[in-house]
């Protein structure tokens, strides 16, 4: 068994790589079906296979970097990239950032970075999963009203539409977003990249957990534009935490080459299969991987406040959070396949 495990240079500690590479390929896919560096599940995944938090952390911000880049270039070419919107956002991006990552050295400090960092996990991953299906909700319930009226909904129409209020508020200076389709104050963007780069650096992702929900739902893009520019941004976000993390010695280069090796693959994977899956199905997916990940999360916990259960829930945890990045990755690999099936099928009745 000692061939499955290989020691880590930095952190001193001897990590599963088959589950490297599972976690690598796996969110490559899912990161980029998602519009998010995946760092939601890569983190806790490192943590589960035996990454101490801040190395956790630092590890796979390097490896969401690299990963990011191959995801950006090929939704770029779908049209998915709202660039001036990425660019605007990078501003607060990269200040909040700088304060999470501040925070979470001085929690190490304090020896509560993970206790503290899980938990914060926990409570974040609740309410966007609360938000996610809340909006689905909503949206079936408009499209069951609509139908009963003989009506047909609009299909960028969302079930939550927080963003109608938002871009009421007329504070100069004003900006149109061509891709997004939309107009509003400079400020908004700016202040919730704030917030999501903040969070990123305590949390150690690259904010896209956070962000593509507050672009879909408080900026109002379209899903698949919501995708692309997350993206974009959790390329350039991706890139500076690597820079500050590996300055602060809590980076392990050979685990992020690792994972990068099957990442890099499923990156172009789930990239390709945003154009056959759109609006709400990708949302629904979303959500189920959000609430897989809070529940494993949950599963370290216990050892905490219940002694005697520490081998159970590692064994557990590390099962459910590989099972589910495997699951959903053949979920996106199989729809992508359907659907390319259904447009070459298409062609050939045409011609």
């Amino acid at each position: 068994m000692e061939f499955f495990y290989v020691l880590m240079p930095i952190s001193g500690v001897s990590v599963f790589w088959p589950g490297l590479i599972i976690l690598g390929l796996g969110v490559g896919v899912i990161g980029g079906f998602f519009g998010m560096g995946g760092a939601w599940m890569i983190t806790p995944g490192l943590n589960i296979l035996g990454f101490p938090m801040a190395f956790a952390i630092g590890t796979d911000i390097a490896h969401m970097a690299g990963k990011s880049l191959v995801s950006t270039m090929r939704h770029g070419k779908f049209g998915n990239v709202d660039y001036r919107l990425g660019v605007i956002m990078i501003i607060g991006t990269v200040a909040g950032f700088e304060v999470g990552a501040q925070m979470i050295m001085w929690l190490e400090r304090l020896g509560k970075v993970d206790l503290y960092v899980r938990w914060m996990y926990v409570i974040l991953l609740f309410l966007i999963a609360w938000m996610v299906f809340t909006d689905v909700r909503k949206r079936i319930s408009k499209e069951k009203e609509a139908k009963e009226a003989g009506k047909e909904i609009d299909k960028l129409a969302t079930g939550i539409e927080w963003h109608k209020t938002i871009h009421k508020l007329p504070i100069p200076p004003m900006m149109h977003f061509k891709a997004a389709g939309f107009t509003c104050s400079i400020w908004i963007p700016i202040f919730l990249s704030f917030l999501t780069g903040w969070l990123a650096g305590i949390l150690g992702i690259g904010g896209g957990l956070i962000r593509m929900p507050m672009l879909i739902y408080f900026v109002g893009c379209p899903t698949h534009i919501a995708v692309g520019t997350d993206l974009f941004e959790v390329m350039i976000s991706g890139l500076y935490g690597a820079g500050t993390y590996t300055y602060k010695g809590r980076t392990e280069l050979v685990a992020a080459m690792i994972m990068l090796v099957g990442a890099s693959v499923g990156a172009q994977m789930g990239t390709v299969a945003t154009k056959y899956i759109k609006g709400y199905g990708i949302r629904i997916a979303f959500g189920i991987a959000v609430v897989g990940c809070m529940i494993s999360i949950i599963m370290k916990l216990i050892p905490s406040y219940v002694a005697g259960t520490k081998a159970l829930m590692d064994m557990m945890s590390t099962v459910l959070i590989l099972g589910l990045v495997s699951l959903l990755s053949l979920y996106i690999a199989f729809r992508m396949v359907q659907g390319a099936r259904r447009e070459v099928a298409e062609k050939k009745r045409r011609s």
